[in-house]
């Protein structure tokens, strides 16, 4: 049998869990055993050389080598030619992406910060590049070390000033990581990089799981996506993690619960809808079960006094793809519904591709082609009143739509498909 892949924390630090960032020197001098890492990590190498297997793909590391590990992926030292020694960040991959997806993409592009990473995740780097990226790492420690360190005379005079300082130094550990998340992509351009993993990797499944959450994810759509049977995709992950499929997306998502919990002040309701619970109970009861405290006790104990960065356009933008979601049978159009949220048709696209990677219509589509799968599966009402149900005026358009997201017609999908239920 297999042996189960460990599991690293779902946090940065385990003596402080709501640091955004932990830094750390680690030395390895023998072959390791395989991790899974919840939490994304820049790896620099300082000297040294090994071989890493990084999702089922090897990669060859030694001075120099800037390494990004996304969450849910696999790493494994496999070999080690002479002791590797690196410097560690970790840290919370999805408040870094908020915050540059909504200040730092003036060129609108379209793919997720997620995907372009995760594409070459080992680079080489010169000289001067390496001088530049170690620099971050030096002044990202030393923020650190500062922060946890507060002045007893500082102390003595005006106990809230720490509260003040420890905002402003995750301010600039914040900062500090946007700047090595854009050297890395950067990087990625100008200097050599590794070849990149292969597509269709199982591996792959976990980061795909990640970064679709929000989504209705199902085995079914998986073993389309792998070319993988549901079966041997249930079996991977079971003999990987030691988690059942639904066991492992909860996981997940009570990893991402944790770092919004920590640096945003969304409902739990606005929560279940972002990362895919049925509702706030279900969240409650996920939570409790894994963590061992209600979601908003943990909220309450751990939450920042400030939150880091706080993004005011943030509930607006997933009140956003809500309102799409909730009147999709609408006769919905990009100026009106821009006009209600006080966007261009331009600016409303913009948002909508970093929120689900699609535009407006074709996030439309998405949705009424998704309800309609559910309506030929679970009702025998014709075709047409299910192209009328979720929002289109003829046959034709839904199969022309149908098509497109799900490679055959709304009667091939009835008679072949079978609706997958949650145990």
């Amino acid at each position: 049998m297999k042996k189960i892949v460990p599991m690293q924390s779902l946090y940065c630090s385990m003596q402080d869990e709501n640091k955004i960032c932990s830094f750390d020197i680690e030395v390895i001098a023998e072959p390791t055993t395989p991790l899974i890492h919840p939490m994304s990590r820049f790896w620099l190498v300082d000297s040294g050389e090994a071989t890493l297997l990084l999702n089922n793909q090897r990669y060859t590391l030694k001075a120099g080598s800037f390494v990004s590990v996304l969450p849910w992926q696999i790493t494994d030292i496999v070999e080690v030619s002479s002791p590797i020694r690196f410097s560690l960040l970790v840290y919370y991959f999805d408040n870094i992406s908020e915050i540059m997806k909504t200040f730092y993409n003036p060129g609108n592009a379209s793919r997720s910060l997620l995907q372009v990473m995760a594409e070459n995740p080992v680079i080489q780097l010169d000289p001067p590049q390496y001088a530049s990226i170690n620099q971050i790492f030096s002044q990202i420690r030393d923020e650190i070390a500062l922060s946890s360190s507060p002045s007893p005379q500082r102390a003595k005079t005006d106990p809230s000033d720490d509260s003040k300082a420890k905002d402003l130094s995750n301010l600039y550990i914040t900062n500090k990581l946007i700047e090595l998340v854009l050297c890395f992509l950067r990087s990625r351009t100008q200097l050599s990089r590794q070849p990149a993993a292969k597509k269709g990797d199982p591996s792959q499944i976990f980061l795909y799981l990640y970064s679709h959450l929000n989504e209705k994810i199902t085995l079914a759509g998986l073993s389309k996506l792998f070319f993988m049977s549901e079966s041997a995709i249930s079996s991977y992950i079971t003999s990987t993690t030691g988690l059942s499929f639904f066991d492992l997306l909860s996981e997940m998502r009570v990893g991402k619960t944790i770092n919004y919990l920590l640096y945003t002040d969304f409902t739990l309701e606005e929560l279940a809808e972002i990362l895919g619970f049925v509702d706030s109970a279900h969240i409650s009861k996920v939570f409790l079960t894994r963590i061992g405290m209600n979601a908003n006790e943990f909220r309450n104990t751990y939450q920042m006094a400030g939150n880091i960065c706080r993004i005011r356009d943030r509930r607006e933008f997933y009140s956003l793809v809500s309102y799409i979601y909730r009147h999709y049978s609408e006769d919905l159009k990009p100026k009106e519904v821009g006009d209600m949220f006080g966007m261009s048709p331009r600016e409303l696209n913009r948002i909508l591709q970093y929120q689900v990677e699609m535009d407006f219509s074709d996030f439309l589509n998405f949705v009424r082609v998704n309800r309609a799968s559910e309506l030929l599966l679970e009702t025998n009402r014709t075709i047409l009143d299910i192209a009328m149900e979720v929002g289109y005026r003829t046959e034709k358009t839904l199969s022309r739509n149908f098509i497109r997201f799900r490679s055959m017609t709304p009667g091939k999908f009835r008679q072949t498909v079978e609706l997958q239920k949650p145990n």
